[in-house]
């Protein structure tokens, strides 16, 4: 695309501390391409018409996070199938018309960190148990379902969240009351973290291993720090862990193959060069 400078951003409020901005310019210059990837501080009133002016900007889309990803899906023109899922947009991509489709790249994000790091992992190894109710929440049970999960426990502090999540989406999610969270990992092979419970100034997530299985899986998808303290417990323990890096890596693939029509790779030095910025 010589005859143009290519734009695309994450709009969010706040948004600077986002890492994205790196990792579509890593990409951007990887690729020889002549652009950028840009933060836009979008307040919830501005969202609409932020939205709305992407196309008449020249940008070719933008990433969403907190708190636009649920307002957003109302806000374009479409959305794919597993947003209506999940109920919530995190990429928007302006198409030829400039007509704004939207786009959960969270779920393929999650589930291509987790084979990166497991190539053998397979959804219906056995239960999984998955915490918190959440927009993360969301996308990751939607992903686990597709991925062919048998059982999927979800535990959430606020009990009623949970149980609500688990009627919207159905089978195979089982609501399970938060007292009963130590119970709920007997026989798992998968413990999953989508509540923001120990990232950065957070507290730790409030749960004891002692029956998880030492085989299962411990996985976070807080990336910030890189070990969180959950996956800290699990790796002295003897479980094998995946951090949340990978997960905000590959959800941005889709993302940028929509904007500028390369599908980038997960690299070292693009690991090594992200894993600096935690």
């Amino acid at each position: 695309m010589p005859d143009r400078f290519l734009l695309a951003g994450v709009m969010g409020f706040p948004v600077m501390h986002s890492r994205s901005p790196k990792l579509h310019n890593f990409w951007l210059e990887k690729h020889g391409l002549n652009g950028r990837y840009v933060p836009l501080a979008i307040r919830p009133d501005g969202l609409e018409a932020a939205l709305r002016a992407l196309p008449a900007l020249g940008f070719a889309g933008c990433n969403l996070t907190i708190p636009h990803k649920e307002t957003a899906m109302r806000l374009v023109d479409s959305t794919d199938a597993a947003s209506k899922r999940i109920g919530a947009i995190n990429c928007v991509t302006v198409a030829k018309d400039g007509s704004l489709a939207g786009s959960n790249n969270d779920g393929f994000g999650y589930i291509q960190s987790i084979l990166q790091a497991r190539p053998d992992w397979r959804a219906d190894a056995g239960p999984i148990v998955v915490m918190g109710a959440g927009g993360g929440a969301r996308a990751v049970l939607v992903a686990l379902a597709d991925r062919g999960a048998r059982e999927i426990r979800l535990l959430n502090r606020t009990d009623t969240r949970a149980s609500l999540l688990a009627e919207d989406l159905g089978a195979p999610i089982t609501a399970v009351p938060w007292s009963d969270r130590s119970k709920a990992l007997d026989g798992a092979a998968m413990l999953v973290n989508t509540t923001s419970q120990g990232m950065v100034g957070q507290p730790a997530l409030d749960i004891e291993l002692e029956s998880l299985p030492r085989g299962a899986l411990v996985s976070d998808i807080v990336y910030i720090p890189k070990v969180t303290p959950l996956l800290a417990v699990a790796k002295a323990r003897g479980n094998p862990t995946v951090g949340g890096l990978g997960m905000l890596i590959n959800q941005a693939r889709p993302a940028f193959k929509g904007w500028f029509g390369i599908m980038p790779e997960v690299t070292p030095d693009l690991v090594a060069m992200m894993e600096a910025t935690l």
